[in-house]
């Protein structure tokens, strides 16, 4: 009896060292701009070539501008890692390379499903922590760092410790105003931004099966937040029905034989986890963060602990967080005054992330302290935006729409949140300066993101 990692991993060893790492063979691999340049350096220095470039897609998406893309990008930073992008993707032969303006183009966590390369049963890597998004189709994805870009450039394997294995079951159904977002949040104040690390975490339960493709990228894309090594959920007709028909996903015979094996991944009945845990859908409520990590989250209507209810090891760390969020032990933050809200990344970046922001904000007014950034996964998301009309509802509610691209998530680009404002943000992390120098981020659904920009502060989208 196995679990669907076991499954999966097992069916990818090309070797193993006793007391050591396994080597895995790789699927597919994504590359961006950021991390990818010294791993094609070193296959240069070593004269080596891309062991299987059909197996490896490329795109620009972290230090892009979201504006103007049609013109020469003016950050000379930007520029420099664009141009080496394209030129060692021509170099060694990758064909899959989707530059600033392609049709393609777009955040790596968001274009890979999309285009059909995400399929159940890979092995999925990318020099980029929130690689398990990929983990929803049922895959083994994670992020590598850029030596192991190298290895996989080379080799097409990665040696890796194989992980422990968690699994965390979700009884019962969310509740209305309740998003997949929000049930990350919860999980991961819950386990602290450590509670997961050295395992692999399969999501089980009623609220995991109902959810769909898009809210499942958005719960794997967070497994990371709490220090696990991915996440998955075992493929079934939601997944099978998202994947058949895209450009990379079987076609035919090929179809039906991948279709055959996936339905083949699942947990056996009786096999075991090295941990378990089950938490009920109902206890969830729409959810933010109030310090400067992903675990420091409440629900909305919920008050930040007070010192007291801190062990005293974190008080320290704790405190530091308040002074640079500007926000009191005890106190609520609902209610509370914000300047900036960004609906994007690859954790919330989707078209059903749009559908959901401009469902809520149709018939009303952006408010006129928030600077929004509305930012599209991928040219196909912000084409789909278009074709649904949302761009009107949108457009009429006083918003604006930019152009794809990881944006203000990580502030590698220009657009950076100034020091001392507070954005409600769909991205994943509040770190300290993430979403650039100064700048205090509370995470947030997109409906939570919705109900900030039309009020202009910290609002339950439910009151509305």
């Amino acid at each position: 009896m196995k679990t669907l990692f076991d499954k999966i991993w097992d069916a990818h060893v090309v070797s193993s060292v006793d007391n050591g790492p396994t080597q895995l063979y790789i699927d597919r691999h994504f590359c961006h701009e950021v991390t990818s340049p010294q791993a094609f350096n070193g296959l240069r220095a070593r004269g080596l070539s891309v062991f299987r470039p059909d197996k490896t897609t490329i795109t620009a998406d972290h230090n892009t501008p979201t504006i103007d893309q049609d013109k020469p990008v003016k950050d000379p930073v930007s520029k420099n890692q664009l141009d080496t992008l394209s030129k060692n993707a021509k170099e060694f032969g990758i064909d899959m390379y989707y530059p600033l303006g392609h049709q393609k183009n777009g955040v790596v966590h968001i274009i890979g499903p999309e285009n059909g390369f995400t399929q159940p049963g890979m092995t999925i890597v990318c020099g980029d922590s929130h690689t398990s998004t990929h983990g929803a189709f049922g895959a083994i994805a994670f992020g590598i760092g850029t030596s192991e870009v190298e290895m996989v450039l080379a080799s097409q394997c990665v040696l890796q410790t194989r992980p422990k294995t968690m699994r965390i079951t979700f009884n019962g159904k969310l509740g209305e105003g309740v998003t997949a977002k929000d049930l990350a949040l919860y999980m991961i104040s819950k386990l602290t931004t450590g509670g997961a690390t050295g395992y692999f975490v399969e999501y089980a339960g009623e609220a995991i099966r109902n959810m769909s493709m898009e809210e499942r990228m958005t719960l794997c894309n967070l497994s990371i937040e709490m220090g696990a090594r991915g996440g998955l959920v075992a493929p079934d007709e939601t997944t099978f029905a998202y994947v058949e028909g895209r450009e990379f996903a079987p076609k035919g015979e090929d179809w039906d034989k991948a279709l055959a094996y996936w339905k083949t991944l699942k947990t056996d009945e009786g096999a075991k986890f090295d941990k378990e845990l089950t938490y009920d859908a109902a206890d969830i409520k729409p959810m933010i963060t109030y310090g400067t990590n992903p675990g420091m989250g409440m629900a909305i209507d919920g008050t930040i602990p007070t010192l007291d209810e801190i062990d005293e090891a974190g008080r320290i760390s704790f405190q530091k967080s308040m002074d640079y969020m500007g926000f009191k032990p005890g106190e609520k933050v609902e209610g509370k005054s914000i300047d900036y809200v960004f609906l994007g990344s690859c954790t919330n970046g989707r078209i059903e992330d749009f559908r959901t922001f401009a469902n809520f904000v149709k018939g009303k007014q952006k408010a006129g302290n928030v600077i929004a950034w509305l930012v599209p996964g991928s040219h196909k998301v912000a084409d789909q935006i278009k074709a649904e009309g949302l761009d009107k509802i949108l457009t009429d509610a006083g918003f604006v729409l930019r152009q794809p691209g990881c944006s203000a998530c990580l502030a590698m680009n220009d657009d950076k949140v100034p020091a001392g404002k507070y954005a409600v943000s769909t991205s994943n992390r509040n770190f300290e300066g993430r979403q650039g120098p100064g700048a205090r981020t509370i995470l947030a659904g997109p409906l939570v993101a919705a109900a900030a920009a039309i009020t202009g502060k910290i609002t339950d989208p439910r009151s509305i």
